[in-house]
Formats: C-alpha cells, structure tokens, sequence
C-alpha cells in the first residue's frame, strides 16, 4: 500500500496576527513619515539656496559690467519703460496678452534660465499653482509666471523701486564697494505678500518703511516668506557676500512696530544696514 502523503505542518497567519503586524508596520511608518519630511525639507532648501547663490554671482556679474553698481529693481516711470513696458530684474512686465520676456531681464545676460515653474527663480518650497503670481491677468484669468524670489531695491536702488521711488529716492543709489555689512545685508530672499491666497513679488520689502515726514514706521505687509523648515519657519536669504541663510521668521518679520530702537534695529538691519542714518 502507497505511504500517504506528508501532511503540512505550516499554517495561516490568524487574523489577530495579520491586525498585530498591520498594528506594527503603521506605527513604524509614523515614526519614519517626519524623517522624510524633513529630509524633503533639507532637498528643497539646498536647492533653493543653490538657486539664490547663483542669481547673487550674476548680481555681482551686473555691478562689474556697470561701474560696480547694484542692479536698479525695475524701471517702472513713463520715462524708463522698454517698448512700453515696466521692466523688472526677471523680464518685462507683460501684459494680458503677452507674458514677460525674461531677454529683457537685468540679470538675463549672466543667468541663463527661463521664467518657468522648476527654474532657478522658483523656491522649490513654493511650487506654481500654490500663489497666485504677480502682474497681469491672461485671457483664461491666468497669472504670468516671474518668480518667487524678492531683490532688496530699497536698500540697493531706492529711486528705481515701485512703490517706495517717490519717497525714498533721494537716498544713494548704492554700489557694491560701499555697502555696509555685506555679510548680513539681504540681497534676494524668499518673498510672498501674506493675502488669504499668497501673492508672489519681486520686491524684498523690509518690516519698517521710511518717510521723511514720519520717519520709520511699521509695514503692514513686508514681503518676507518664511516657508523652509518643519520643526520652525525660515527663509532663504542670499547676503551681499554670496552666502545664503535660513533664518527665523520671527527675527526677520516684527510684527509690529516699537519705539524702542534696539528692536527696530534687530528687524531691519539685515535689509537697511544704515538705517539710523536716513533723515
């Protein structure tokens, strides 16, 4: 007579055993999901001070080719426009029609990169489609791409700065020789206006603005955008020297204003290194 078969000594996983390492592997992955956040984080913020360090090699690239001075933010008066249009450090304006032309641009010349989403003028913290962008509506409604990176033109070019040129004009237009504290002095930095849906700007306002019938008054709304980081907010900041720095939101942005001039002075010397001298 044939032997039986051998009959299998494994067995099935219970339910209440497959619910245990289910129970185990998400509470592992919880464990793990901060880790890859953060070291998402630390990629993009690389990259986006890789993408500062080289709008600030062009920026000095600029300053050498025009008797070392800094690049003007915009020309933006009747008298300055290109063809009719404003003309910023990334390209034209543009228009409803017509979308910005970064050849026009004042750093075009030393950074060769298109006005595009995953450019080197784009924080990769702040992807397209998570602001709306700055300048003229298309047809369809759509906003222009130019960049999320401001350029500190009211310390660097005051007259040629929309907004502020009327009133602040009469300060130095600055050359590179002349700074003051060049290895805290923003140049570009991270920029969005805080609205309900974020605006993107291509000026680094500061967090206390000037006039000469006031003197230094709080900005409502300074252009700083803290968006790098998961344990704290920080934002990138290229310095006039060439090295890029996260730093805190809460020291770069006062949220309101004080006489006390010790705070004043902690806020805004990183954009305005003379502040106290303006009159």
């Amino acid at each position: 007579m044939a032997n039986n078969p051998q009959r299998s000594t494994s067995r099935a996983f219970t339910l209440i055993e497959l619910l245990a390492v289910v129970g185990i592997v998400s509470v592992l992955v919880s464990m793990l999901l901060p880790a890859l956040r953060g070291a998402r984080e630390s990629a993009r913020a690389a990259v986006c001070s890789s993408n500062l360090r080289q709008m600030g090699l062009a920026w000095t690239m600029y300053a050498g080719d025009f008797k070392d001075r800094a690049m003007p933010l915009a020309y933006w008066e009747s008298q300055d426009l290109i063809n009719g249009q404003q003309l910023f450090w990334w390209g034209t304006y543009g228009s409803r029609s017509t979308p910005p032309d970064v050849s026009a641009g004042f750093l075009t010349r030393y950074l060769d990169t298109p006005l595009a989403a995953r450019s080197v003028l784009e924080c990769p913290s702040q992807p397209w489609g998570t602001y709306s962008p700055q300048g003229p509506k298309q047809a369809s409604g759509e906003g222009w791409f130019t960049s999320t990176y401001g350029y500190n033109g009211y310390y660097l070019s005051p007259a040629k700065t929309p907004g502020w040129g009327a009133s602040i004009g009469f300060r130095s237009w600055m050359r590179l020789s002349d700074l003051d504290s060049p290895t805290t002095l923003n140049v570009f930095a991270d920029t969005l206006l805080a609205y309900e849906k974020p605006v993107s700007t291509a000026l680094l306002d500061p967090p206390f603005l000037f006039s000469r019938n006031a003197g230094w008054e709080s900005n409502p709304y300074p252009t700083i955008a803290a968006r790098h980081g998961t344990a704290k907010a920080d934002a990138a900041a290229l310095k006039a020297d060439g090295h890029v720095r996260l730093r805190n939101a809460q020291f770069m942005v006062s949220p309101t204003f004080s006489r006390d001039f010790s705070l004043l002075e902690s806020a805004i010397a990183e954009y305005i290194p003379d502040w106290s001298q303006w009159r």
